[in-house]
């Protein structure tokens, strides 16, 4: 699998992208979308983005800031092929933050694979990351706005040894990718490719519980 990290500004996505699966973009490039310009067509931004998918022949997750009537979310456009496939919202919004929450997590098949997103404050919930690996994605795309501290990288590494999934992640202007052994490779250029390959690696585990078993309840 070939993953494209772009963290400079894509205007009207024209840029070339080397030969990838999987590309991701950071915030920059859609910027603001407003669902309701979109739909009368006073906009063209998610359009675009999904002719681009099928112009680069690969997967395009972008990061943005979605508009629904004035509710506020962070989301990521996805889209291959030429199709949108769909937005996913950020589930986790902290205290005194002014975005809405979405409501479900987020999974595709792009270019054969099937990829699972995690958005800023998702990253620091466990529960979520956890969610996409039983769900079977073969790789997890982290976007986060910004790289504000060194938790996001630690956090990558460990979700992508724990769960066995590999993680790429775009903060701001820097690129990362973690595999399932723990290594992590950070890139701040304008354009990443990182390559791995996949593999289904199991462990049987096996633990104790006190009851739930026929017999047991009447036992002190």
């Amino acid at each position: 699998m070939k993953v494209c990290v772009i963290t400079q500004r894509n205007n009207n996505f024209s840029l070339p992208l080397p030969q990838c699966d999987i590309a991701l973009f950071n915030f920059s490039t859609l910027g603001g979308v407003d669902f309701g310009a979109e739909i009368d067509g006073k906009s063209d931004k998610l359009q675009t983005m999904a002719a681009y998918s099928a112009k680069c022949a690969c997967g395009v997750l972008c990061g943005c800031i979605t508009d629904s009537r004035g509710l506020k979310r962070k989301s990521v456009a996805v889209a291959s092929e030429g199709r949108l496939l769909g937005i996913t919202d950020m589930m986790y919004v902290l205290d005194g933050e002014e975005y809405k929450s979405g409501g479900a997590v987020g999974v595709y098949f792009l270019h054969g694979y099937k990829v699972g997103v995690c958005i800023d404050n998702d990253l620091l919930f466990p529960e979520h990351i956890k969610t996409l690996a039983v769900c079977g994605c073969n790789l997890i795309c982290v976007h986060c706005e910004d790289l504000l501290n060194t938790m996001a990288p630690q956090l990558i590494r460990s979700y992508a040894y724990i769960y066995g999934v590999p993680v790429v992640m775009v903060a701001g202007k820097v690129a990362f990718f973690a595999d399932i052994t723990g290594v992590i490779a950070t890139s701040n250029r304008p354009v990443s490719l990182f390559e791995t390959t996949l593999k289904n690696c199991y462990r049987v585990v096996t633990t104790r519980k006190r009851g739930l078993f026929e017999g047991c309840g009447a036992d002190v």
